[in-house]
């Protein structure tokens, strides 16, 4: 029986009610200078206004519009989340996939590097570096990329040892098809789904890693980010600007992160049936016996 995950995933109640929450903040980023009177860094004349009119969210403590620089925070981490998640899963699926398909001393020295990046404290590293360079929005994303593809990698390479052995793709080598051509007419297209539940991932983890390393201050202070808008709130916790300042940034990025998962979690079931069709106290706990 062939099933199309994807169209499963629109079927699904929790896979619209994560693509209506992804959908909703993206239309917030590409719409942002039509939702703002105010750009994200400028002087509005007035510092710690409550939320008004003119100011949905109220100023910040140097008088910049809160409502405007969480848009153009949502612009920041989709396009780190869109753009890491595109590097590092063509990252994974070259060298999962090519791994797989030659083996040998090739597939040994590509799966030792996953081990040793998968036993590398990537959280750790990042903060060091970021520390360092300051990286700027392009530094930031190729920086995340560096450690978000090995799980993916590791991932791609089982599914496609598994496919390496169907019938369509043995037939394939048998008459004399190239790598690239197997790996562009047989594994990608079977992978696909699966790609897409890796590119859900790394996306994810990026935003979060993002607004994290933002939070710490080691990003490039002049990019606006999420992450940055709470660490900048925090330092006036005492006053009841947070309520307007700190909370509609972590609301807007948890939501952000809850549509990812929702839609991965959406797929995983649809790829996996046998997760569609378990009953619920055997997802949640484990036997009586």
């Amino acid at each position: 029986m062939h099933t199309n995950p994807l169209m499963d995933v629109l079927r699904d109640p929790l896979g619209k009610a994560g693509i209506i929450l992804l959908a909703a903040i993206t239309l917030m980023a590409v719409f942002a200078p039509f939702l703002s009177d105010y750009s994200p860094n400028q002087y509005t004349g007035e510092i710690f206004s409550r939320p008004s009119a003119e100011h949905p969210l109220g100023t910040d403590s140097v008088g910049q519009d809160i409502w405007s620089r969480l848009l153009w925070g949502a612009r920041t981490s989709l396009a780190v989340g869109a753009a890491v998640a595109l590097i590092s899963t063509i990252c994974s699926i070259f060298i999962g996939a090519t791994s797989a398909i030659f083996g040998g001393l090739y597939d040994r020295f590509w799966m030792r590097i996953v081990d040793a990046m998968l036993a590398i404290p990537a959280i750790i590293v990042m903060i060091l570096v970021a520390a360092y360079l300051r990286p700027d929005l392009l530094i930031l994303v190729l920086l995340l990329s560096a450690f978000s593809w090995p799980p993916g990698a590791r991932i791609l390479r089982a599914q496609t040892l598994s496919l390496k052995e169907r019938m369509h793709v043995s037939a394939a080598a048998t008459f004399g098809a190239g790598w690239s051509h197997i790996l562009k007419r047989h594994i990608i297209p079977d992978l696909s789904p699966i790609i897409v539940a890796v590119m859900i991932a790394d996306c994810r983890r990026a935003i979060f890693m993002e607004a994290g390393l933002s939070f710490l201050g080691v990003s490039d202070p002049t990019m606006v980010s999420w992450g940055k808008i709470m660490h900048q709130s925090l330092q006036f916790t005492y006053l009841d600007v947070w309520q307007w300042w700190l909370v509609p940034a972590g609301i807007a990025l948890s939501l952000t992160l809850v549509g990812l998962s929702l839609i991965g979690f959406s797929l995983e079931s649809a790829m996996d049936p046998r997760l569609a069709s378990r009953p619920r106290k055997e997802i949640g706990g484990g036997s009586d016996a």
